[in-house]
């Protein structure tokens, strides 16, 4: 490892002791006023082939002429100009390069000769590190380092969290951010021609200065690389927040089965994320506020939290907030209640979340005292509701107090501590950086803060090594299965399917249903969705009503079925080859109403058989499965056994995708009532 921490191969770029700027337009002014607005300490060279001096630093005509190899170069000039640059600056021995321009892979589909570009670009650079093309380049806010060709909200910092983005618009929006956030390094990843988001993460993590990782993702790439990368952060200590965009439409143009429309690619990347223990956040605010509580305070012990305000409104707020988040407000205990009613005498009522009044408004003991109190219970943290007035309109001296008693209560108890504004608009930002140089959590607005509670507690349980993903491989098979080949196929890996005999005509069906066994099940086979065709009929009592239910559907072909009478619910079991996130193995509540009750969860193959069984627990259908209102429970064991061997035959034979739906679970064994298989091994593989 270089000096300063980052890993050797990124570390002369993202830590540069002298920096050529390529080009000398309007952006690569810019990069050099940034470094200097930045207090860049190092040697700053502009290369152009006219230009004597660009942004008031004397020019070099051409790359050969520079003093020596630059540490990092941000190369601002045309697509075409970029690579002949790139060659250059390897030559050298450059230690890396931002490349700004765009009109490559990405630009594919306009230019049509943006993919021929890109892999120039990539064997002109050889084994020199490039962030890009199509990006930004980064900010290196603990060393002054800038190569970024615009403006940007940031300023230096000793210590603090690192961005980095798919997008570089998104990376501008985040440095403007105003929450007391201290932001180390914002990174933008571009096309990810060569260095990946990945190994941007991975090379900054090695920086002791570096707190936690923050990720905008639009896609997720190389799966071996991003489960290194969470190693490394579960090795350093280091959480991962991410916000992944981007929905597949494969669940508006599934045809075939009902768990494409319930596990699209949404479902994988949720799935991939929790498999490698990175916390998910829908929004860039809450993105922010997540990571400001894991700068200060790591990930929480549990999520059990308190909430103390000097308003009914505000702790009514506090508890409706909570809903939707994996939180709790406990009650308080006996020990709570006593130093409680000691600091607050009678006449408040002693709740979590507590409303303390405001007879205690700026007496830092009193405010101290009853905050140690809340804080006594078995917590992972509090908050303190406090919303700031406007600066230019208002004195807030008399808050003051109130940050004062905070602190005295973080000292005492050892425990962490947030004052939460109500509203963003409501925590100015010199008192959030003040806030957090004092370890207090300056959360800005209610639902981030719950949202970054509830991201810390999932993130404080701790996952174990995830078990390596299982990748697709290529599959020279195109088949569906129908039905009847499915449920053969599932069956020899230890499925259990009813009796079932496949009959050419009506008259036939009747026999088959008269030999398997009354009530029958009657299906017409080479229809995808039977129940909307109208080719199921269920708890057929005589051969006349199959014969009679065959004539009626439409279908040539007929699957006559021993009905299962005991199920205490359905479970949909099914799992989808994903493109970006490999096997997204689904269990839902099953049946005619899987699309209807979206009861779902998503996991990655292989999944273990404690994680399956946690799914299952996550499930709205759980009560059905363990015994509801004094009906029997369903065979856990049979029904984990049944989601094993389907991933058993994933693993073995590699389908686009398996599904049973339903897979009806009784008290004594768990049945594939509907199966389907598509591009897998045939039954006589």
């Amino acid at each position: 490892m270089m000096p300063g921490g980052l890993a050797k191969g990124l570390d002369r770029l993202f830590r540069p002791r002298s920096i050529a700027v390529i080009g000398g337009g309007v952006w690569c002014a810019n990069v050099i006023e940034q470094c200097q607005k930045m207090g860049f300490a190092g040697k700053i060279w502009p290369v152009h082939p006219t230009k004597a001096t660009v942004a008031g630093q004397r020019a070099y005509s051409q790359i050969a002429d520079l003093p020596a190899a630059p540490d990092a170069a941000f190369i601002g000039i045309n697509r075409d100009h970029t690579i002949g640059a790139a060659a250059e600056l390897a030559r050298i021995g450059a230690g890396g390069a931002v490349c700004f321009a765009s009109g490559f892979q990405e630009a594919q589909a306009e230019t049509g000769d943006g993919a021929s570009l890109q892999a120039a670009l990539l064997q002109a650079a050889g084994a020199m590190p490039i962030l890009g093309p199509n990006c930004y380049g980064f900010v290196n806010y603990l060393d002054g380092a800038a190569l970024w060709p615009d403006q940007h909200g940031g300023a230096n910092v000793a210590r603090g969290v690192a961005l980095v983005t798919q997008s570089s618009n998104i990376a501008i929006n985040l440095t403007m951010q105003d929450r007391g956030l201290p932001v180390a390094y914002v990174v933008t990843a571009g096309n990810q021609a060569q260095t990946p988001i990945p190994t941007i993460v991975q090379a900054l993590l090695q920086d002791d200065r570096v707190t936690a990782i923050g990720l905008y993702l639009e896609g997720v790439g190389d799966l071996r690389a991003f489960e290194a990368m969470a190693a490394a952060a579960r090795a350093k200590g280091k959480p991962i927040v991410a916000i992944k965009v981007g929905r597949s439409d494969q669940a508006q143009t599934a045809t075939i089965s009902h768990t494409a429309s319930v596990a699209g690619s949404d479902a994988g990347a949720r799935a991939l994320l929790r498999r490698l223990g990175i916390a998910q956040v829908a929004s860039l605010p809450a993105l922010l506020e997540t990571l400001k509580l894991l700068h200060v305070s790591g990930p929480l012990p549990s999520n059990r939290i308190a909430s103390l305000s000097c308003s009914g409104g505000e702790a009514s707020l506090m508890a409706d907030s909570a809903l939707g988040h994996d939180l709790t407000f406990p009650a308080l205990d006996i020990g709570q209640e006593t130093a409680l009613r000691a600091a607050l005498g009678p006449r408040v009522a002693l709740a979590n979340p507590l409303d303390y009044h405001t007879y205690i408004w700026g007496n830092v003991d009193a405010m101290a005292e009853t905050f140690t109190a809340m804080m006594q219970g078995d917590l992972a943290m509090g908050c303190v509701v406090l919303d700031f007035p406007r600066a230019d309109r208002c004195d807030a001296a008399a808050w003051e107090p109130v940050i004062e008693a905070v602190a005295r209560t973080q000292t005492r108890t050892g425990r962490p501590l947030a004052i939460l504004s109500t509203l963003k608009e409501n925590l100015p930002e010199a008192t959030a950086h003040r806030l957090m140089a004092r370890g207090i959590v300056a959360f800005a607005g209610i639902d981030e803060a719950m949202t970054a509670m509830a991201a810390a507690a999932w993130l404080g349980r701790g996952q174990p090594d995830p078990l390596p993903l299982l990748l697709p491989r290529p599959n020279p098979t195109a088949t569906c299965m129908t039905e009847a080949q499915s449920k053969a196929t599932l069956a020899r890996f230890g499925v259990a399917v009813p009796r079932a005999a496949s009959a050419p005509s009506p008259a036939a069906a009747a026999v088959m249903a008269a030999q398997i066994g009354f009530p029958i099940a009657l299906k017409g086979e080479g229809i995808a969705h039977k129940t909307e065709a109208g080719a199921v009929r269920l708890n057929l009592m005589s051969d006349q009503a199959v014969a009679s239910a065959a004539q009626s559907m439409p279908a040539s072909q007929f699957l006559v079925e021993e009905m299962i009478p005991d199920a205490v619910a359905e479970l949909l079991v099914g799992v989808v080859l994903d493109p970006a996130h490999g096997y997204v193995l689904t269990l839902a509540a099953g049946g005619v109403l899987t699309e209807i009750l979206q009861d779902r969860v998503s996991l990655l193959v292989p999944a273990g058989r404690d994680e399956v069984m946690a799914a299952l627990r996550s499930l709205r259908l759980w009560p059905l499965i363990t015994g509801y209102r004094g009906k029997p429970a369903a065979d856990l064991g049979a029904i984990l056994d049944a989601v094993m061997a389907v991933q058993t035959y994933v693993a073995a034979h590699h389908p686009t995708e398996v599904e049973i739906n339903p897979l009806l679970c009784c008290p004594t064994r768990a049945v594939a009532a509907d199966a389907l298989i598509t591009n897998g091994a045939p039954l006589d593989d």
